[in-house]
């Protein structure tokens, strides 16, 4: 039922000031097996220096969301946004008909670690839009709380694409059960620490994809913290 992508086999690299894991093709790695899953098409585990970042950089018809595990993110944007995110802070934008932006680690003595993530939009040439939302860990602690969703309920933020994200945490006894429901797809991916999904174990940086219905089971977590991508049921090459 899982089909297993194991950290070490993602893709890496490193500029000095960035250290950059790539679950899927992205930049100068490409693996034909590993061009997304389903609408998921890009998570890259970011670790960025102090004081260092991404430069001003375009964006088009793409829906990105940083999720960030330590430090500070500081994002501008050509809509006049400027934020700063943190631990337990999810920030998604809309890219839309065309957007510029830049993000960098917002402190200048500690490092940030933070998955950025790209969704294909289910409709193009929209107006840009931002977005952003502290989760605190109580409401994802033992559970998988809804943190995106198309129709932003349960105060979860908006995706133009029918897939709803799930973050949670698990520690000893805690655990969640997922449904996986007939023509949806789900990806799974460890962010930090370690847990057993239906007896599997995982740790940081490993990922599953699920294509069959059924129940997966997240218990047996060691500090563990998760997020969960409920996606169609949709292939392409190599996804």
């Amino acid at each position: 039922m899982l089909e297993l992508r194991h950290a070490n086999d993602r893709g890496h690299a490193d500029f000095g000031w960035l250290d950059s894991r790539h679950t899927f093709s992205f930049g100068d790695y490409f693996d034909p097996a590993q061009v997304g899953f389903s609408d998921l098409l890009v998570i890259n585990d970011d670790r960025v220096a102090p004081g260092m970042g991404f430069p001003t950089h375009p964006h088009r018809d793409m829906e990105i969301f940083s999720y960030v595990l330590e430090g500070a993110l500081e994002h501008k944007d050509s809509m006049g946004t400027g934020s700063v995110i943190r631990r337990g802070d999810v920030q998604m934008m809309s890219a839309g008909r065309g957007i510029r932006h830049s993000e960098f680690n917002g402190s200048h003595s500690e490092p940030v670690h933070f998955l950025q993530i790209w969704i294909a939009p289910d409709r193009q040439g929209v107006a840009p839009r931002y977005q952003q939302k502290h989760f605190p860990d109580a409401e994802k602690r033992g559970r998988l709380r809804l943190v995106i969703a198309p129709d932003a309920v349960d105060g979860a933020l908006g995706v133009y694409q029918d897939a709803r994200v799930y973050a949670g945490l698990f520690d000893g006894t805690e655990r969640a059960d997922y449904l996986v429901d007939p023509g949806r797809h789900t990806y799974l991916h460890v962010a930090r620490g370690r847990l057993s999904v239906n007896g599997t174990p995982l740790a940081a940086g490993d990922g599953a994809r699920v294509r069959t219905p059924g129940t997966l089971a997240l218990e047996r977590g060691e500090t563990a913290e998760v997020l969960l991508f409920d996606l169609r049921a949709r292939e392409r090459p190599g996804r």
